[in-house]
């Protein structure tokens, strides 16, 4: 399973946000789905530069979604010159980082939520902010309760420690069931066994991670989860 897989599956028409969309690998697809409707939110500039080249029919946003309206350092490190733009994050500014290797480029970035822009028909919504995916849900709670999407998130204890536990009970009081899959199955959040499934370094200069790691999550509302199911093992 991965999330084009899930999204696809599951896919009503209606409208799709991509949040850290970069430079368009699930974006252009989705946007290819019968009456599909994308927003993608990308405030890295040069990743926007890609996709704004390559997305037609796509709504590029530049802001940064988050749980209030504001400004917020977008932080970039940069490893022996180069910049590592996968590690782009307004929720952590890699200053614990910073050595003889590792530089870090910050730039303010505005932020505003999800719930501000009253999507009237979000039927799937995929978050890979690194780090500030819960912060990221905290700003669509309305939206969640009102439009129901189904949900892909990269979650990951090395950007923001507790959020494969804050993310999933946010979730679950809404309603919804998370999941992540591993061997052909759906598994429970309980089935997270973090030391081995969620070790990975939080310093970009060091390249080291379990195996299996597991960093992709999909949600669904429970009067979906029958449908959701079925696409894997239970």
């Amino acid at each position: 399973m991965d999330e084009l897989t899930f999204l696809a599956a599951l896919h009503r028409p209606g409208t799709l946000v991509d949040v850290g969309a970069h430079e368009g690998l699930l974006s252009l697809p989705l946007a290819a789905l019968p009456g599909a409707r994308v927003i993608a939110f990308e405030p890295l500039a040069e990743a926007r530069a890609v996709l704004a080249g390559r997305a037609g029919g796509i709504t590029i946003r530049a802001e940064a979604l988050g749980d209030a309206p504001g400004v917020l350092d977008l932080s970039v490190p940069v490893l022996d010159g180069v910049p590592q733009w996968q590690w782009a994050s307004t929720a952590k500014g890699y200053a614990a980082h910073e050595s003889a290797r590792v530089s870090v480029r910050r730039n303010p970035v505005p932020v505003i939520t999800l719930d501000s822009l009253s999507i009237p028909d979000l039927t799937a919504l995929k978050i890979d902010a690194e780090g500030a995916e819960y912060a990221v849900l905290r700003g669509a709670r309305e939206t969640l309760a009102r439009c129901r999407p189904v949900l892909t998130l990269e979650l990951e204890e090395r950007h923001a420690e507790g959020c494969t536990w804050a993310v999933p009970a946010f979730l679950d009081a809404l309603g919804y069931e998370t999941c992540f899959a591993h061997q052909g199955r759906w598994h429970p959040m309980a089935a997270l066994h973090r030391p081995t499934m969620q070790r990975a370094s939080p310093d970009p200069s060091v390249f080291e991670a379990s195996d299996p790691y597991i960093f992709n999550f999909y949600a669904w509302p429970l009067e979906r989860a029958a449908e959701a199911r079925a696409l894997l093992q239970h």
